[in-house]
């Protein structure tokens, strides 16, 4: 009997870098619920905007498109939407301060872009700030507070930089982590005071709150014999000398010392 090959099916082996099938469809699919919900959060922000802190879960589904159910499938519970919500403000508040963190210019000017940059999201998001501030909205306790969170990547933000100057003019750097943690808090018990009151202008309060923080940088540095213009470029160089518009001077050729 004469032997009759048969046609041997191709098989496509994946190569050894090449996650399986099945891998591939569960990263398409953690990937879709990733866009969901992150779309489902921005209408949160958008339903707050309309409906104010106070929003309920059946205008933020009429304000997605979708049933309550739907977004259930996306978030436990609104103890998760809430917390999703507080990191979509965290991340815009460090999309509009991050930036003026390393800018140059005078120690005033920086002052200002800080405080102004702060100031300015709340006006933008009053509401916003009130539903993550108040926690109306989750329905159980959440291990993780948005507004510390937010503090904290500002204030370890602020910290970083004013440790470089303190270090630079050869001061005790060791207290600039409590300290920024401090003049943060301050700028937020004034936004929260502001944002209720609306009794001056945005502008008038970032000068205001400008000159107190200004103020107590200048103490700390008096206190180490130093008096600097806080109008007069001053920045560091890469080897952490104070660098002006007529060039790299050392410190104490710009710094006074008492």
């Amino acid at each position: 009997m004469s032997h009759i090959s048969r046609p041997v099916k191709a098989v496509n082996t994946p190569s050894r870098g090449d996650p399986p099938h099945g891998d591939k469809r569960s990263e398409r699919w953690r990937g879709h619920r990733q866009a969901r919900r992150a779309e489902f959060v921005e209408a949160t922000v958008r339903a707050i905007g309309h409906h104010g802190a106070e929003v309920g879960m059946d205008d933020i589904a009429a304000e997605a498109g979708v049933s309550k159910p739907v977004l259930y499938r996306h978030f436990s519970d609104k103890g998760d939407l809430y917390l999703a919500v507080g990191e979509w403000g965290t991340d815009l508040l460090m999309q509009r301060i991050g930036p003026t963190l390393d800018e140059s210019g005078s120690i005033h000017q920086r002052i200002r872009r800080i405080v102004s940059a702060y100031l300015g999201v709340i006006e933008e998001y009053p509401e916003l700030y009130r539903f993550v501030v108040r926690r109306n909205f989750a329905d159980r306790p959440v291990q993780t507070d948005p507004v510390t969170t937010e503090k904290t990547v500002i204030a370890n933000s602020l910290s970083r930089l004013l440790g470089e100057y303190m270090r630079a003019l050869e001061l005790d750097s060791g207290g600039v982590e409590a300290w920024s943690h401090g003049l943060v808090g301050m700028v937020q018990a004034s936004g929260d005071w502001w944002l209720d009151r609306q009794s001056m202008s945005r502008e008038d309060l970032t000068d205001y709150l400008t000159r107190i923080i200004w103020f107590a940088i200048d103490g700390v540095l008096r206190s180490g014999g130093i008096v600097i213009d806080p109008d007069e470029p001053l920045e560091l160089g890469p080897d952490l000398r104070a660098v002006t518009g007529e060039g790299a001077e050392d410190v104490g050729e710009q710094a006074h010392r008492g």
